[in-house]
């Protein structure tokens, strides 16, 4: 199996820190994690925050719509206390200080969880990180988006993400392997980041890298399913525990 299969910390170190703050992600940095995930959406002043849910209450316990609320009133609530004490005081970050964090080794992988309002923003804010191509990858589920955003930044690769499903409802919602790789080739979306799930097969994974695509996975925090699933051509792993899955696989990968 190739060495360069790398693991990405789920919105960073999720584990072990709270979800998608700058704990959680420098965590990971400093544990060597080659590839960090975070999630995105659009504030009410035009700011891109990162934060998985389109509003606070799971993370935070108080309730603001993030499409609602500006970057300031999102950023006086407390991100970080839910997952314990010790993490009391975290805040929600801005995309452009999680991009800051990015060491010269490492990769953010930017998942868009709104539409294509962001674009223009993100555009903006990844060019001025001065981070190289390669270090910014962007995925997202709504296909338009994903679109939109490779016409405007081409120089990203671009992972189109979607759930395994059974035969009969890939064909239902259009993202059986022949049709996705009919749309990625019209798009030019770059490859596929596929939800594990047990209709998840070896079959589905070489029916696109033996098109060209990369398969990325999500989210797997068992050894012995992530073993498997890099055996089967898995291209990258998302874990919430990427430090301590590369450690338990390091002699077999």
């Amino acid at each position: 199996m190739k060495s360069t299969h790398i693991f990405i910390a789920h919105r960073g170190e999720s584990y072990d820190a709270p979800e998608n703050t700058l704990a959680a992600i420098n965590l990971a940095w400093q544990r060597g994690v080659k590839a960090v995930e975070v999630d995105v959406h659009f504030t009410a002043d035009n700011e891109i925050c990162v934060i998985h849910d389109g509003d606070t209450l799971r993370t935070t316990g108080k309730k603001l719509i993030v499409r609602e609320s500006t970057k300031e009133e999102l950023q006086k609530l407390d991100a970080g206390k839910w997952k314990g004490e010790k993490w009391a005081g975290e805040r929600i970050p801005t995309l452009k200080e999680v991009l800051a964090s990015v060491p010269s080794y490492g990769k953010l992988i930017i998942e868009i969880k709104c539409g294509s309002e962001i674009l223009d923003k993100l555009k903006q804010d990844t060019e001025e990180s001065k981070l190289r191509n390669e270090q910014i990858e962007i995925i997202a589920f709504n296909l338009q988006t994903l679109a939109k955003a490779k016409q405007m930044m081409p120089q990203y690769k671009m992972f189109w993400l979607f759930v395994s499903r059974p035969i009969w409802l890939q064909c239902l919602f259009g993202i059986n392997p022949d049709s996705a790789i009919r749309k990625l080739k019209k798009y030019r979306i770059d490859g596929v980041n596929i939800g594990d799930k047990r209709h998840f097969k070896k079959r589905i994974i070489e029916r696109f890298t033996s098109k060209g695509f990369p398969v990325y996975t999500w989210t797997v925090n068992d050894p012995e399913r992530a073993l498997e699933l890099l055996e089967s051509g898995v291209d990258c792993v998302t874990t919430d525990r990427a430090a301590w899955l590369a450690e338990k696989l390091k002699d077999k990968i």
